[in-house]
């Protein structure tokens, strides 16, 4: 049978045609949900003030959430009300963490609890994340401890810590419990100012080191975002959790396990774009998708 060549089959189909099964002009095959192309394995997007899910995928499947971990870990360490002023030191245990992870901040930084807060938060700062874990009333197995009674008191049941910081892939939550934990994080100021800032300096051994946010949509001024955290582990692929404000509403979005350096950004864009598509066709969001 005599084949046409793909290039005179796009010329010969109109564009009707084309839509008709579903591609566009890009090549990929559109949703005929209407919902927007996610790439993320894991994904849920929730307005707050109703509950109500607008999109979900396999958001109750418990998987490992990497760096989203220090949300927790901030949690509880907050809830300790230690003195936020002070010193503690990074420590060989700080840096026997299962796994080679960058850092800055070498055995015998010493830094507010306060300054580790923030650039675990903000740069998810492992050495900071266990330090802060360390130092928890009870020593680091009553951190996790509080950190899995946490989760229990906040309904994440699919959710279990063994660790502070996310490097291990045993820490594990779905996207519908690292909603909640999102939302509880947002009710807290620190949490809030810290995991959007878009820098902090520190002063280590006389000199002055930057520290940058890891999510680069907080210097993005099309978005609102009240807090956020970005994890990555080879196991867990690149995730991203958010509460932000759009067209006056609270969403939270859970992006997990995303493939690729940037798709948990444009996936997060592409929700954005959408829900605002919505509003603008309905008035509100719209039909459930």
């Amino acid at each position: 049978m005599h084949r046409i060549p793909c290039s005179r089959l796009a010329a010969l189909l109109s564009l009707p045609v084309l839509l008709a099964l579903g591609v566009t002009a890009q090549g990929h095959q559109q949703h005929t949900t209407g919902q927007p192309d996610v790439r993320s394995n894991s994904v849920l997007v929730l307005d707050e003030g109703s509950s109500r899910t607008l999109m979900a995928r396999q958001a109750d499947v418990a998987t490992p959430i990497a760096s989203i971990t220090k949300l927790m870990t901030a949690l509880v360490v907050l809830e300790a009300r230690q003195p936020a002023d002070e010193m503690i030191s990074i420590t060989e245990e700080d840096t026997d963490l299962g796994r080679a992870s960058h850092s800055r901040l070498v055995v015998g930084t010493r830094l507010s609890r306060d300054d580790l807060l923030h650039v675990a938060l903000m740069s998810s700062e492992n050495r900071a994340a266990n330090a802060l874990c360390r130092h928890y009333p009870g020593g680091l197995p009553a951190c996790v401890a509080a950190m899995n009674a946490k989760a229990r008191q906040l309904g994440m049941y699919d959710t279990h810590f063994v660790e502070p910081t996310g490097l291990s892939s045993d820490n594990v939550a779905s996207a519908g419990d690292l909603a909640k934990l999102v939302i509880a994080a947002s009710h807290v100021p620190a949490i809030r100012g810290y995991s959007t800032d878009e820098s902090h300096e520190l002063r280590v051994r006389n000199r002055t080191l930057e520290f940058r946010n890891t999510d680069r949509l907080v210097q993005n001024p099309a978005w609102h975002i009240v807090v956020q955290k970005t994890g990555y582990i080879s196991e867990a692929g690149r995730c991203l959790v958010l509460k932000a404000i759009i067209h006056g509403r609270s969403v939270v979005i859970v992006l997990l396990d995303s493939f690729g350096k940037y798709t948990r950004v444009a996936d997060a864009e592409r929700i954005r774009r959408w829900l605002e598509a919505r509003v603008v066709s309905h008035g509100s969001w719209g039909p459930a998708a």
